[in-house]
């Protein structure tokens, strides 16, 4: 048995010895129960794990993850009873994906593009860089078919994927080197995931990924030259403005990133009606209130990070924002030529996309744009 198969053997194992001491658990509790009383199917409480690949109680992605057990488990009047862990309490981070998928949870909570090794068409339903913002790409998966994609790319790993949040607009990152020109990414090593740090590749940087908890002592030692993480309040949280020069925009990488809710699907199936239409409407309120906190957040700290800690924001030049555009058109031809269903999703998206855009162009555009020549008439009114 080579390295690879050993390792898949033991993780698969980890996973059924955690996944059988819940149903021995639940075995016990029937039991336990006076033998004259034969619980009916919509009396049965179902017991179920939640990982994510956040920190435990993790602020406003962690934290919204608890209240969503919480709602559950009151909306249900306790047949549904959801324990929470962190990444690193029950699994790893980089292994909440495959612990859904077999079974040995019953839930996850994740950002879809970390499972691009695994399935490449995942990151279509996170962000694109240059693409769809938030509430456009909210748009797309709600109603415009991307949903009914992403659980089709998930199908061959039992998974039904859910939109599980959205953390809006991401910054364009913290430098500790100036950016005027294309060739200032020459050997800049920054920690960046997905199609982005492909992009950063090839216009000559050297893209890694670095899990979240290290990225400050990476910065401060100089092991990277720059970061992207998610946007003004946990980059704030992290401490990044003490060890970084300068904080750059658009977050051109991430325009609109919205996460997921795992469930495995055959614990999904094996809930009445009544529970699964629950905790579809519990996974909507948890994605309507973490969207709503990221956006109020990141607002409120990047005035912190502004007006306190005097930190100056630098905006990428136009002709570096063009030609990171380009080479992203290469590395989406390089993807959906030698993967068919990345293909298909890439379509999708791409059409609702261009749709959106003509659609911004005569409302939003038009009224950010204009709004400048009555911006002293409302300040003053």
């Amino acid at each position: 048995m080579d390295t690879l198969k050993r390792r898949n053997f033991l993780k698969k194992t980890t996973w059924a010895a955690i996944g059988s001491s819940t149903v021995l658990a639940a075995c016990k509790q029937e039991h336990a129960q006076p033998n004259t009383q034969k619980a009916n199917k919509s009396d049965k409480i179902f017991r179920w794990k939640m990982v994510t690949t956040w920190p435990p109680h993790f602020p406003v992605l962690g934290e919204n993850v608890d209240k969503f057990a919480k709602l559950v488990e009151k909306m249900s009047e306790g047949r549904i009873q959801i324990q929470v862990y962190g990444a690193g309490e029950l699994i790893p981070a980089n292994e909440v994906f495959d612990a859904v998928s077999l079974g040995a949870v019953e839930l996850g909570h994740s950002a879809p593009y970390y499972w691009a090794g695994r399935v490449q068409a995942s990151q279509f339903f996170a962000s694109i860089p240059f693409g769809m913002n938030s509430q456009q790409m909210i748009a797309w998966i709600i109603a415009g078919g991307g949903l009914q994609l992403w659980r089709e790319v998930y199908a061959p790993f039992n998974i039904v994927p859910y939109l599980g949040g959205c953390t809006g607009m991401q910054m364009g990152g913290w430098f500790n080197r100036e950016i005027k020109s294309l060739t200032d990414f020459k050997g800049l090593i920054m920690r960046i995931p997905g199609l982005g740090g492909k992009v950063v590749k090839k216009i000559g940087g050297s893209p890694i990924t670095v899990a979240g908890a290290e990225i400050y002592t990476n910065l401060e030692r100089g092991v990277i030259d720059a970061c992207e993480w998610i946007g003004p309040f946990h980059d704030y949280l992290l401490g990044l403005h003490r060890v970084a020069k300068y904080y750059y925009y658009p977050g051109w990488q991430e325009p609109g990133t919205p996460l997921e809710v795992l469930v495995n699907k055959n614990a999904l199936q094996s809930l009445p009606e009544d529970l699964q239409m629950m905790l579809e409407s519990a996974i909507m309120q948890l994605h309507t209130t973490l969207f709503a906190e990221s956006e109020a957040k990141n607002a409120e700290y990047l005035d912190k990070l502004i007006q306190e800690e005097k930190k100056e924001l630098r905006k990428f030049p136009s002709d570096v924002l063009a030609a990171m555009n380009e080479k992203l058109i290469e590395v989406i031809q390089e993807m959906i030529a030698t993967d068919p269903i990345s293909k298909k999703v890439y379509e999708s998206y791409e059409n609702f996309r261009q749709r959106a855009i003509r659609y911004s162009q005569v409302t939003e555009q038009s009224f950010y744009g204009d709004l400048q020549s009555v911006k002293s008439a409302l300040s003053s009114a």
